[in-house]
């Protein structure tokens, strides 16, 4: 079937038709004319080809099947939140009335059980939206197992349970191709290392937040990490590592240009503030350059987000307070007209430069 996992086989399928609807197109311009038995043949290997992927994959084989997906897709959303979240409110509400022994037989029945549920539901769900759901009641019965039995037995908190929440959504996320839970395991993580990086810092682990500087390890080991692994059968994976890699950098960075004294440097505030400035402008430009050299979306949008970001909030600093209100906003709208040519003519020399 030339297709190992659903994200495959769906866009096969998709391929299949954006063919099909070029080649009528083609036929109606009297650009190409296949003979009968060719247009025969390619629409028998195509009718099997789809009919493979929807009996093995439950694929959308058409606009409308993908728009009731679109709807099956945000009911799963918040179905999983709304049962993951019911999961945590239950245990809240009936949690006193139980012995310490039923207490922990309870936790533990309720993380194995919703593992070994989904493991057994995820062989038989070709569509995954159901494995999902449990995925995500899963992974919400994990964390809570390691909170409350922390509690039970009075166990002093560690970031340690950062890296264990992790790691159980990860295998979720790439097992389930679920990004709601790989999104999840990549906070946990940035957390982790954070903290880590606090504790290096010789600060206490839950007030690594107190210094921006503790996000930047995570965010080079997140942007630099999609570079070492294969995603290509985990679409929107390595995209969403590098966006949460830039925004672990960026926002700092912007707390930093505005907040020197959080700082580690031991400089003055306004000296530390300027050189955040300086290198937010240049990281937020080395994204849009990046982005736009690799062809990745998701780095060319965030950077330019906080380069604007950036750039704005210097603009405010400078004349805001002195400078009349139709100019700031009228110098605003000439600025993004200015930032638009730019990445244009920026646009067109690399396709120019790949082109030759």
């Amino acid at each position: 079937m030339n297709a190992s996992t659903r994200t495959e086989a769906q866009l096969r399928a998709d391929e299949i038709q954006v063919f099909q609807r070029e080649l009528k197109r083609l036929e109606s311009e009297g650009v190409l004319a296949l003979e009968t038995a060719q247009r025969d043949a390619v629409q028998a290997h195509h009718a099997q080809l789809l009919g493979q992927y929807e009996k093995a994959w439950d694929i959308d084989r058409d606009i409308k099947s993908r728009q009731l997906s679109l709807g099956m897709k945000a009911a799963s959303f918040l179905g999983a939140l709304a049962l993951a979240a019911s999961v945590f409110f239950l245990f809240l509400r009936f949690w006193d009335q139980f012995s310490t022994v039923a207490q922990v037989v309870l936790l533990l029945t309720a993380s194995i059980g919703s593992f070994v549920f989904t493991w057994w539901l995820q062989r038989r769900d070709a569509s995954g939206y159901f494995t999902k759901l449990a995925a995500m009641v899963a992974f919400a019965c994990f964390v809570l197992n390691i909170s409350m039995l922390g509690t039970i037995f009075n166990i002093t908190p560690t970031d340690k349970a950062l890296l264990a929440w992790a790691t159980l959504a990860f295998l979720f996320a790439y097992t389930c191709d679920l990004r709601l839970l790989q999104a999840a395991g990549i906070l946990c993580l940035i957390g982790f290392i954070s903290a880590r990086t606090g504790t290096w810092g010789g600060i206490y682990w839950l007030d690594f937040g107190e210094r921006p500087e503790n996000f930047f390890p995570a965010a080079f080991a997140l942007m630099l990490f999609p570079s070492f692994v294969d995603h290509r059968r985990f679409p929107g994976f390595a995209a969403l590592y590098r966006i949460f890699g830039l925004l672990t950098l960026l926002l700092p960075v912007l707390v930093l240009a505005n907040w020197g004294a959080s700082s580690y440097l031991r400089w003055d505030a306004d000296i530390i503030e300027g050189c955040y400035q300086v290198i937010g402008f240049v990281a937020s430009g080395i994204a849009i350059y990046w982005g736009i050299r690799k062809q990745m979306g998701e780095v060319f949008n965030t950077g330019t987000v906080f380069f604007v970001i950036f750039l704005y909030t210097k603009f405010y600093d400078w004349w805001w307070e002195f400078m009349p209100k139709y100019l700031f906003f009228l110098i605003l709208g000439l600025t993004a007209i200015l930032f638009l040519l730019v990445i244009r003519r920026l646009r067109g020399a690399l396709l120019n430069k790949r082109a030759a």
